[in-house]
């Protein structure tokens, strides 16, 4: 048995504003010095990611994916590990390079922003095996659809602010890209009524400027939402914000990238393996954010795949 898996590093050009399609030369030299021999295959539009890696877990026998980008790649990669049955290959490995202007889920498994750390990082065989989110929700153009995530899923005010970002350039990075998309969401966005289920449970009307539904910590650029959510607990960490005035929005909601909001009376925490949202008013538009990306709008379920996937964990 070799010391690391073999390899295959799923990359974005266009992440970092095109720098990484730019620096490719120099960039892959720096992984293969710090990490050893691997293989590359880059993405040419939304998705893509997730065909690649599929093919490489299902079809052509690598044992590591390495998803090279910001959360969206993520996003993508790991969705192309699973179908609505599961893992495509259970034994395959996630790893993760971040690059880019979406760096949320790096900060809750503390990989390092540096290219040579990173690479250094993924030597090796050890591994954690982490929860995985499912998503069953309805599209842009009313289709049902499915897809995974490992960060975090959201929906509300995230929709709106993913759809800024988007359609935007990221020049300033994430946090402010993200800071600056919230603010112009907020002129706009009105707090939305949607019924909320948790584990079977009873139905609750909830007014809402944002619920998340966390696997991972952080989201939006930075904001530590879900402080206490752990990747592998077997449970998401389910928090909903507001509604909220402008008051709130520039005086409080500033702890919740310090992680000290959940006491705060426009904050309710709880804890669920399953989560089903619907709009009360079911013409109103209730967008959803995955990973950064805005797919879709509510009806949805989120449902928790424990220790579904295993992820190569900086340092283990």
């Amino acid at each position: 048995m070799s010391a690391s898996y073999r390899t295959l590093v799923v990359a974005n050009p266009q992440s970092a504003n095109g720098t990484l399609g730019r620096r490719w030369a120099s960039l892959s030299q720096t992984i293969e010095e710090h990490f050893g021999p691997f293989e590359h295959a880059f993405t040419a539009r939304a998705g893509d990611a997730s065909v690649i890696a599929r093919r490489a877990a299902a079809e052509q026998g690598y044992e590591m994916v390495v998803a090279m980008g910001g959360d969206g790649t993520i996003g993508e990669v790991v969705d192309g590990l699973f179908t609505d049955q599961g893992p495509v290959a259970p034994e395959v490995v996630l790893g993760v390079l971040p690059y880019g202007t979406g760096g949320d889920f790096r900060k809750t498994i503390k990989a390092s922003k540096k290219l040579a750390e990173g690479a250094a990082s993924l030597r090796g065989r050890g591994v954690r095996t982490i929860d995985v989110g499912r998503l069953h929700y309805v599209d842009n153009q009313g289709a049902s659809r499915v897809r995974h995530f490992v960060n975090i899923a959201s929906f509300g005010i995230g929709g709106v602010v993913d759809q800024l970002v988007n359609t935007t350039t990221k020049v300033l990075g994430g946090k402010i890209s993200f800071g600056v998309a919230t603010l112009r969401a907020m002129r706009r966005f009105r707090p939305q009524r949607a019924r909320l289920r948790l584990d079977g449970g009873a139905p609750q009307e909830v007014t809402l400027h944002n619920i998340a539904v966390a696997n991972g910590q952080f989201f939006g650029g930075g904001m530590w939402i879900a402080p206490q959510a752990e990747l592998d607990d077997g449970r998401f960490d389910v928090v909903t914000l507001g509604p909220l005035t402008m008051w709130d929005i520039l005086f409080r909601m500033g702890r919740v990238y310090k992680g000290t909001h959940l006491d705060l009376p426009q904050v309710r925490f709880a804890r669920a393996a399953r989560v089903e949202a619907e709009p009360v008013d079911p013409d109103e538009a209730i967008l959803l954010d995955v990973d950064g990306e805005a797919p879709g709008r509510l009806p949805a379920t989120f449902q928790l795949l424990p220790r579904a996937l295993k992820l190569k964990w900086p340092g283990a």
